[in-house]
């Protein structure tokens, strides 16, 4: 039995080294590479470009962080895909059908970071190819003016958006551009029927592009509830904005935000590398300075904002997302007129 232990103990320090180089070779290799373009739509452009620096003071590889919304960064690859173009090292959208499309038509390197196996289970292995994970996650709740709304009175679920005391001081993103709020507007639609939206409508909402506008919309005292992120909107409230959030008690909508490689990367060791990193401890605290959820286990929640076990998440599923966010933009825009 302890020839059988010491054995073991033996084997596992000779693998050891050659995990080790194989990250010392990836390292040397991106440095080599010098830098990456990260497409990315997961978090406000501040949280992007914090990430990136990170990365950067870390393995000294540039990041060209494009931050848009999830729609016009897709737009934009497919741009790039159509004139042959490598621009996009890694891709990181909040819409699964993005990657759902580009996976089928090949257009992702199979990649598994070895620090997956870190975060928390729940967001492991989510597409069981191996070709894009489960970099951030976020909550749509409801979010409110605090100056102007008290909790108590502030919406307590999805449908208390309807009321009509609400006319004219909604504010929502647009599904055309958001992931988030594509996302959002297929569970309401999911739970509610379109009708939800036709009922909206009628209140009259202020509609911007990402859902990030919301926050500008609410502390400019526009309006005063809105369909928002659960992370921008507690970062604005933590720097001394009027910002509040209401966990809707018929589910605040989960979003699950993945991120891939290109296929054809022109930097493929720093595209690893970067992968490798948005698993991190060190992305993690950034993550939760900037009020996303933490994906590894050792960072706690955010201040103010409530664990993820203790919420009611709601979310459709990677085939519903496919099919149905084409479907309820084009809704959208009959609807809404946008």
């Amino acid at each position: 039995m302890k020839r059988l232990a010491s054995l073991a103990v033996l084997a596992v320090l000779a693998l050891a080294p050659a995990a080790h180089a194989d990250m010392k070779a990836l390292e040397e290799g991106a440095k080599k590479e010098g830098e990456l373009t990260w497409y990315v739509a997961h978090y406000t452009s501040e949280g992007a470009e914090e990430l990136g620096r990170g990365f950067t003071e870390m393995y000294g590889v540039k990041v060209n962080v494009v931050r848009t919304t999830a729609q016009v960064a897709y737009q934009r690859l497919l741009q790039d895909i159509k004139n042959n173009q490598a621009i996009c090292d890694v891709f990181s959208s909040t819409d699964v059908g993005h990657y759902v499309r580009l996976a089928a038509e090949g257009k992702f390197e199979k990649f598994t970071p070895e620090s997956e196996s870190k975060i928390v289970p729940a967001f492991r292995n989510f597409d069981p190819g191996g070709y894009y994970h489960t970099t951030s996650a976020g909550l749509v709740v409801i979010t409110y003016n605090s100056s102007k709304v008290k909790p108590e009175d502030a919406p307590k679920k999805w449908q208390d958006l309807l009321d009509i005391k609400w006319k004219g001081k909604v504010s929502t993103g647009h599904p055309g551009f958001s992931g988030y709020v594509g996302t959002w507007v297929l569970m309401m639609k999911k739970l509610y029927g379109w009708d939800y939206f036709e009922k909206l409508e009628k209140n009259k909402p202020q509609i911007g592009r990402s859902i990030n506008d919301t926050v500008t919309a609410l502390n400019a005292g526009e309006r005063q509830v809105a369909a928002g992120a659960e992370g921008s909107t507690l970062f604005s409230a933590a720097r001394g904005n009027p910002l509040a959030v209401s966990y809707p008690t018929d589910g605040s909508v989960l979003i699950i935000a993945p991120s891939a490689i290109m296929k054809g990367t022109k930097h493929p060791n720093a595209a690893k590398l970067f992968m490798e990193y948005l698993y991190s401890v060190e992305a993690a605290k950034i993550n939760a300075k900037h009020f996303a959820i933490p994906l590894r286990p050792e960072v706690p929640s955010p201040a103010g904002a409530k664990p993820i076990s203790e919420v009611k998440t709601i979310r459709p599923t990677t085939a519903e997302i496919d099919k149905g966010i084409p479907e309820v933009i084009e809704q959208w825009r009959d609807t809404f007129g946008n």
